[in-house]
């Protein structure tokens, strides 16, 4: 049930029941966590899947020798400091913003999503060896992509409310950047970076639980209104809510469209699995890869914004 309270003055909200949020939140965790499986059952555990992945590694030996002096560089700014760093960063500033749960949050994301991708990778998927070229073991899910998308994650969770649209735009770029400098060099295969986002946003949306029971004096849902960032208990302007639905509608569309390009490119790939030789076949199991690395980026924080402004806010205006 929904629950009519009041802010600053005379501005009527209505306090929106934790448990809905929860449960869209469980339900982004689940079909993460279903989609990293269903793409190591589909691409991994599979000789068609294993042939079309690896066709988008091959298909990146055509012009690698420009783009990888760009995406040499972008993998090289992912190591264990710089994750050190932005979740120091991060920690401060939810420190600085009294927001004592943001702190634990993204300590949580940023564990739990690069430990469970070296979990996954090296102890639970296998690569069943099918004489497909290039098979060089298990490597689902990305490594550097898990590390580029959590730390753009954190950042997201814990900036203010006005600044979130552009820390997703940024975010989503970063990592799509990095996931597709991990095929342009051929360390990973198309279905490693998307496996790597997802973890990470099931991470997102696990914690995203924990700010709806927090109330900013130290209380609970339970005792009043479910958690509210101190700044987002009052109406945000037109201006910041128009931003941020259009950078949603902006991402969710950027995504859907890279990703029927992904789909588009990949089918025909599919179609011709049993000869993908020729540099045409090659080159667009390639762009599919990449499109589809673009598309689960896009979406993955067109839903970590969404998941964190309504965990974060839950009032919205009466």
């Amino acid at each position: 049930m929904a629950r009519v309270s009041s802010v600053s003055g005379s501005r009527a909200v209505v306090a929106v029941a934790p448990g809905r949020r929860v449960g869209a939140a469980a339900a982004v965790v689940v079909a993460s966590a279903l989609g990293v499986w269903l793409l190591w059952r589909a691409f991994v555990d599979t000789w068609a899947g294993q042939r079309v992945d690896q066709a988008a590694v091959d298909g990146a030996q055509y012009g690698r020798t420009e783009l990888w002096r760009v995406g040499e560089r972008v993998l090289d700014v992912v190591s264990v400091g710089l994750i050190a760093a932005v979740l120091l960063a991060a920690v401060v500033i939810a420190v600085l913003r009294r927001r004592w749960e943001l702190a634990v949050q993204v300590a949580i994301v940023m564990a739990g999503a690069n430990l469970t991708t070296q979990v996954l990778k090296k102890w639970v998927f296998e690569r069943p060896d099918m004489d497909v070229p290039g098979d060089y073991g298990n490597t689902l899910p990305s490594g550097h992509t898990t590390a580029a998308a959590s730390i753009s994650v954190v950042l997201l969770l814990v900036v203010p409310p006005r600044v979130r649209p552009w820390a997703a735009v940024l975010g989503a770029g970063y990592t799509a950047l990095t996931g597709v400098s991990t095929l342009v060099g051929q360390w990973h295969r198309p279905s490693d970076v998307v496996a790597a986002v997802l973890v990470v946003l099931a991470w997102t949306a696990a914690t995203c639980t924990l700010v709806v029971f927090v109330r900013p004096d130290g209380g609970t849902a339970a005792r009043g209104i479910p958690a509210v960032d101190a700044v987002d208990a009052v109406d945000a302007p037109d201006a910041s809510r128009a931003l941020r639905r259009g950078v949603v509608t902006a991402l969710v569309v950027a995504g859907l469209a890279a990703g029927a390009v992904a789909v588009i490119a990949l089918t025909g790939t599919y179609q011709h699995r049993y000869a993908l030789t020729s540099r045409t076949e090659l080159l667009t199991a390639y762009a599919g890869g990449a499109a589809g690395i673009v598309a689960a980026s896009a979406l993955a924080f067109a839903a970590a914004l969404v998941l964190r402004h309504t965990a974060a806010l839950g009032l919205r205006r009466a």
